[in-house]
This record gives structure tokens, sequence and C-alpha cells, in this order.
């Protein structure tokens, strides 16, 4: 991820180094391009998305570490390192059956390049692309900051190949340069995309440090389609989330915003503190930066947090096959609360997070869907209702679950004889003594 000031001129090396010897055995074995690949001409629902080996990940991740290793302690713009990261990746695509296309620019004083790497099939008037910067800082090789969003994304792209998958839209990938120097790479590929190009994309999903030793999970806000399916994910796996604001504008999914695209993503932290709600949250320690080490030298594979590339990793397949390779479904409209609400121990009142719905015809369906995200040590204590705007009760959870912690769950209410607009309530009462919590989030959809 790039610093918010301007940076100096990186400091070019002297010669260029081979870097076939790079490609080490170790490295996980290329794919065999898939004898024919055709977009369907209709796709009744998206298939399941695989499990990402994190093993995988891992193997790129060590891959780059040699890079930086052999090639001055870095993977900067304009080092050796950088342009061998560029040719690891570019290989195992190629071999994959991906059309691979570097893409070439110059900015302080040296050559930059952006990798893209396009699947056959899909509709090549509706394109998703996903990206990641490949560059790192001169202090240190990079491995987090920005290697664990590079390595994920690429092992999606193969898991894409030996999927065969054949999406209902064309998918990109892209690799960037120089973005530790104000976005450069990304801003180079989308202003020099003619008009007609950029309209034919339908997202940018961007992965910028997904695995940061005290990781949080936050999920980009700026395209509710995008953001709801990543949250919806990571709802699946009761991890909860919280909306991303360290890194606003300072990676490179602003590039694609900025011209008007919409965009999405994931992101575990750098070097802001983790609070204690957070901690509680997602364990790791509080009073922390998230990472430690970015932009630092010990940025390295032992400042990579296992579990949060993992899930990460599975996110991108989750969104990849959702958001590309189904036929959406028409979402229905939603509101929701994101804001903490504290829930007291037994015997308190019960409290509520408020919802306002507005805009919306008529009364309630007989559908309405409910999504609560509740964390708690004890979800056998909770009593959980939604209560309409006229007062009436929609029991939705009464003490069940036993001693499991944490509430995630989805809801089918009945509320048709509910006008829909008005404020809308989330009422929790916690029974029994010993266990507290808070609403992490909650929606509701029409």
């Amino acid at each position: 991820m790039s610093l918010s000031v301007p940076r100096r001129p990186a400091v070019l090396a002297a010669a260029a180094l081979a870097v076939g010897s790079l490609v080490a055995a170790a490295a996980p074995t290329a794919l065999a391009a898939p004898s024919a690949v055709t977009a369907p001409s209709a796709v009744a629902a998206a298939p399941t998305p695989p499990d990402i080996p994190v093993a995988n990940v891992k193997a790129h991740l060590q891959q780059f570490s040699t890079i930086a290793a052999n090639n001055g302690g870095n993977r900067a713009h304009g080092r050796p390192g950088y342009k061998a990261s560029v040719d690891y990746v570019k290989a195992q695509l190629d071999a994959a059956g991906f059309t691979t296309t570097l893409q070439t620019f110059t900015t302080s004083g040296a050559t930059g390049y952006n990798l893209i790497a396009d699947w056959p099939g899909g509709d090549p008037n509706s394109v998703l692309m996903a990206g990641a910067h490949l560059d790192g800082v001169t202090s240190g090789p990079g491995i987090n900051d920005n290697g664990s969003g590079s390595a994920a994304l690429l092992e999606n792209a193969l898991a894409v190949s030996r999927a065969g998958l054949q999406p209902t839209k064309h998918l990109r990938f892209g690799w960037w340069g120089a973005e530790e120097l104000g976005l450069i790479g990304s801003k180079y590929y989308v202003n020099n995309l003619p008009a007609a190009e950029r309209s034919k994309l339908s997202g940018y999903l961007n992965f910028d440090m997904i695995a940061s030793l005290n990781a949080g999970y936050f999920v980009y806000d700026d395209d509710p389609a995008i953001e709801q399916t990543f949250k919806n994910y990571f709802s699946g796996i009761g991890v909860p989330t919280e909306i991303e604001t360290e890194g606003d504008g300072r990676s490179d999914h602003a590039s694609f915003k900025n011209v008007g695209i919409p965009v999405g993503g994931l992101f575990t932290g750098a070097s802001r503190t983790k609070s204690a709600a957070q901690a509680q949250k997602w364990g790791g320690t509080a009073g922390q930066a998230f990472d430690r080490c970015y932009h630092s030298a010990c940025d390295t594979l032992a400042s990579v947090n296992d579990t949060a590339l993992d899930r990460n990793s599975d996110a991108i397949a989750y969104a990849l096959w959702n958001l590309g390779a189904g036929t959406p479904v028409p979402p229905g409209k939603s509101f929701e609360n994101t804001a903490d609400v504290n829930i007291p121990d037994s015997p308190a009142a019960a409290v509520n997070s408020p919802i306002t719905v507005s805009g919306v015809a008529g009364n309630a369906p007989a559908t309405t869907k409910v999504d609560v995200n509740i964390v708690h040590t004890y979800r056998g204590d909770l009593v959980v209702d939604l209560v309409a705007p006229d007062g009436t009760v929609y029991n939705l959870h009464n003490r069940s679950g036993g001693s499991a912690d944490n509430l995630v769950q989805s809801y089918t209410v009945n509320a048709s004889s509910e006008v829909a607009d008005g404020i809308w309530k989330l009422q929790v009462k916690d029974t029994a003594a010993q266990d507290i919590g808070y609403i992490n989030s909650w929606k509701i959809t029409f």
C-alpha cells in the first residue's frame, strides 16, 4: 500500500540480474491450458467457489521472498527484484492458459511494468477485473505489502484455470507496478484505456495487504453489490467485518473509482492501532499496529498471518465466482446499521439498534430478510427481536445455540402487514448472567 506522502525517486540498480533461476522447484506447478474455454449462452447459477489452498499461496510468497533476497532485499519499482516478480507471475499464468500482456511505462527515471491477464470466454462487454500491486518499497521484501494480495490473486487465477471456469462475465486480472510511488501503474492502465473499453468494466476488486500479522477484517464500502458479496462470505464463516478507512484512496482501486468504475476490496490493516473492541472481535493484540512491519525490513514471511491469508484468499474466490461466474439475482432494497451497540449483562434492559427505512413503497414483503451479526460469548443467553415501526415484535432468536459464541445468521420474516417505511429496530436482551457482547451490525432487506 502506498504512503500518503511524496516519495523520492528510487535509486536504480546498476544492472538487471537474471531471473530464470528464481522460479525454483518449490513454486506451485503451473497448470496446462484447457483445450477450449468458451462462454456459455446462459448460466443458471454460479458454480461453487473453491477452497483456495493456503499452502499454494504461501509457496508464491516464498518465491517473492527468494526473489527479494537474490536482488538486493526488495522488489521495488526500478529494481531487478520487481521485474523478476513480474516474470514469475507471468510464467505461471502463461502456462495456465491466460492471455498475458506486459504493459510498460516510465516513472522516476525507470521502466515500470503492469501485468494484465485475461481468461478466455465470458461476455467481452462485461468485464470483471481484480488486481493487486506487485511492487514493494526499497526497505524490505514486501511480503505482506503487497506480496500477500499478489500471491492470493495469482492462486485464484490458477484456480479459475483448474476449474476450467466458464464465467458469464469476462475475467481479467492485473498486477500493478509503482503503486508505492503514487498508484502510477494502475493510473497508467486506466488512463490509457479508451472510453469504450472503460465502459465495459463492470467492477474492479482490489487486494492490498490481506495477511497483516495483527489482522483486522476490513471491506471497502465503495460499491454496495461488491461490498455485500464480501460481507456475505465473512458472515458465512462467522467473522465480523468493518468498513475499511485507513487506506481509502491510497491503493489502486482509487485509479478505477476516479473514472467512475465500481470498486471494492479487502484489507487487514497497516500502521493504525488495533483497538480493544477490535481485539475482542478478531483476536490479536490491542494497542499494537495491525502490521508492525508496514514498509519495514521485517515485512518478511515471518510477518504473515496464515489465518487471515487463508480467509481472504477464499473470500477472493467467493467474489470472483459469484460476481463473475453466475447470473446475479437482482438484490432487494437493503438498509444497514454498522454501529456497535453494547449488550449489557443480565438483568439489564434490552438494547436497540435502529434503522430508518425510506423510499420503499407499500408494505414490507412476506420474505423480509434480516441479517444479524452479534458478537457475544454465550449466544444461548440472548433474545433477539425485530421491532416494526408500529411496535409489532417479531422474534428471531430465543435463547438457542447453547454455549456457542456469536450470532451471525439470516432470518426471513413475514412482515407483509407492516408499512415498510419507518424506523425498524433490532432489539437484543441478555437474559442470563456472566457473558457480554455487542451488536456488530444488522441489515434489513425488502
